[in-house]
């Protein structure tokens, strides 16, 4: 199970990192993704969000709070692909789609957070204060 908690985890980190650079240099692909989403400032932050997951998700203590973090701002980006964007997003420098990859990613990230979330949940801040009478655990 550590294993599989440890290679999901980077496995979101990497996917969430990887996109940093578009975001933060607001690539023509961005361009075309947040223009009318806010623009620049809404890329910038969005990929300060992102930038704070992977630290978090990379840090032992901390992975179950990037985990619901990432899925937070995950669950945007599929809104807006399902709402507005489209599961294949055009490249305005190039006019070519992007054949859904970027929404594949971001279904990857939202899986991988649940996958993270399910195995580390128990690691929240607030969990200890709840109780669960249908769940069994020690630190209940």
């Amino acid at each position: 199970m550590t294993v599989l908690v440890w290679f999901t985890q980077l496995i979101v980190a990497i996917i969430l990192a990887q996109t940093l650079y578009f975001k933060f240099t607001y690539a023509p692909e961005t361009q075309s993704i947040f223009e009318s989403r806010g623009g620049r400032p809404a890329a910038t932050v969005t990929g300060m969000v992102e930038l704070l997951c992977v630290v978090l998700l990379l840090i032992p203590r901390t992975a179950a709070i990037g985990a619901v973090l990432s899925f937070a701002v995950i669950a945007g980006a599929l809104f807006f692909h399902l709402t507005s964007l489209g599961i294949q997003v055009k490249n305005p420098a190039t006019g070519e789609s992007d054949g859904g990859l970027l929404f594949g990613l971001a279904v990857a990230v939202a899986i991988g957070s649940v996958i993270v979330l399910t195995l580390r949940w128990q690691e929240l801040p607030f969990v200890d204060s709840l109780r669960f009478p249908f769940v069994r655990s020690s630190r209940i």
